[in-house]
């Protein structure tokens, strides 16, 4: 027995190998229980003896998605803190209330709305990206609101990719990206970055290939928490020019910054605008992840695919979020800044208490997003580490092997939704559960 997927149908049945070999013509046909193949004018007749309703192994091929499965085991776990999932530990700007009574306002906001976005927040997000970005999007350039980040990374990948198409992803790599790719029959080719987790430029260069449709940057990073330097975003951008590719960056932290630590675009370098897609979103900075809005600034040549895409799998991002989102971007990034003293707090708690155990583990003081990237000191694989924190210490983190670290024991805290007296208790029971895990 042995496993077949005919084209028309696309599922996997099982067959056996009584055939009749006749010469015929050169077709595929399918009769009812019976199969014909015809190659090079042999027709093989395979009789289907039972059928198997799996999902794809395109999906299979994906990896498991690893919140979740922390999730259960905090679940089973009560009293478990976490550092683990990336949220914030505010909620949305009070002025999101107007944005839902103007909505409520008028009854047909309950229809389908324009698929690329509302005007209002279209207008508020191109002000934003002109005073915050230094980026102007009018002209070759066009902005799309889609329901959070990670809708418009896989809105992009489809809108440039085929199938067996590659995309370079530095590692550590963010998780989503990676599971995308690998969704849309694409191929991620993993670049390794320095001891700091910034980029390697000439190895990204030399991964450049005839199938290389984008480079893919996130900064500030997830999972590192590093502010890419301003010279190697500048450096890429100008490389996917010269080899005629898409420079994809991520901009989700773009407001997590700490000490000198300061944000750059790589839309707003001249000459950018054919080959880079930007993308952002509201869920960290805003407090707005239950609420499903991010957005993309695209080439003008990409609009027509994207729009046919978003409309397809999303039509339009939620209409009353779009009306919220409107009113919290006019709060504007002032009111993210006065949110993050509380991040602040926790994150000088987090530092201490890691300072304590450099013995056990190695990580740069990263200066952006709100997250460690942790080198354990162990061969016990970072999965297991992550599952004895929970089970044993009371403590959750996210282990490395999900962001494609596979040469050694990685593990990423995240601290963006303690207060500085959860994040004390947190990174303490890390501390001993960690150092009693590697010294047992």
């Amino acid at each position: 027995m042995t496993s077949f997927r005919t084209p028309m149908l696309g599922i996997r049945k099982r067959i056996d190998y009584r055939c009749l070999f006749t010469f015929g013509e050169s077709c595929f046909n399918y009769y009812g229980c019976y199969v014909t193949l015809c190659v090079y004018k042999v027709t093989i007749k395979i009789k289907i003896t039972s059928m198997s309703l799996t999902a794809s192994h395109r999906i299979e091929s994906v990896q498991d998605p690893i919140i979740p499965i922390v999730g259960q085991w905090i679940s089973e776990n009560p009293g478990t803190v976490s550092l683990g999932q990336g949220i914030v530990w505010y909620g949305p700007p009070a002025q999101i209330e107007q944005g839902i009574a103007e909505f409520n306002q008028n009854p047909d906001n309950h229809v389908y709305k324009a698929v690329h976005g509302i005007p209002q927040l279209l207008s508020v997000i191109e002000r934003k990206l002109e005073l915050d970005n230094q980026i102007k999007p009018a002209g070759n350039r066009k902005v799309v609101v889609t329901a959070g980040g990670n809708l418009a990374f896989s809105n992009a990948v489809f809108a440039i990719a085929d199938p067996g198409d590659e995309f370079i992803l530095s590692v550590p790599f963010y998780f989503n990206h990676e599971m995308a790719i690998s969704m849309a029959n694409c191929k991620s080719v993993l670049v390794a970055t320095d001891e700091n987790y910034q980029l390697d430029l000439r190895a990204i260069e030399a991964s450049v290939g005839p199938k290389t449709k984008a480079v893919v940057t996130v900064s500030p990073g997830n999972p590192t928490g590093v502010v890419l330097s301003t010279e190697s975003l500048i450096a890429v951008n100008k490389l996917c020019k010269r080899m005629g590719i898409f420079h994809i960056h991520d901009e989700a932290y773009e407001y997590f910054h700490y000490g000198d630590s300061e944000q750059f675009s790589p839309a707003s370098v001249e000459g950018s605008e054919p080959h880079t897609i930007s993308l952002y979103s509201l869920s960290k900075s805003f407090g707005f992840a239950s609420w499903r809005i991010g957005y993309m600034l695209i080439p003008n040549a990409l609009f027509h695919a994207i729009l046919k895409i978003q409309d397809t799998q999303l039509i339009c991002a939620p209409v009353i979020s779009q009306f919220a989102a409107v009113a919290a971007m006019r709060a504007g990034r002032k009111w993210c800044y006065q949110q993050q003293e509380t991040i602040r707090e926790s994150r000088s708690i987090v530092v201490s208490a890691l300072d304590e155990i450099t013995d056990i583990c190695t990580y740069p003081k990263s200066m952006g997003a709100f997250y460690f990237y942790l080198k354990i000191n162990t061969e016990i694989s970072s999965i297991d580490v992550c599952e004895r924190l929970i089970k044993e210490y009371g403590v959750a983190v996210i282990p490395g092997v999900t962001f494609g670290s596979s040469d050694g024991t990685y593990l990423r805290i995240a601290y963006g939704a303690m207060t500085p007296e959860s994040a004390g208790q947190a990174i303490q029971r890390f501390v001993s559960g960690i150092t009693a895990i590697v010294k047992d």
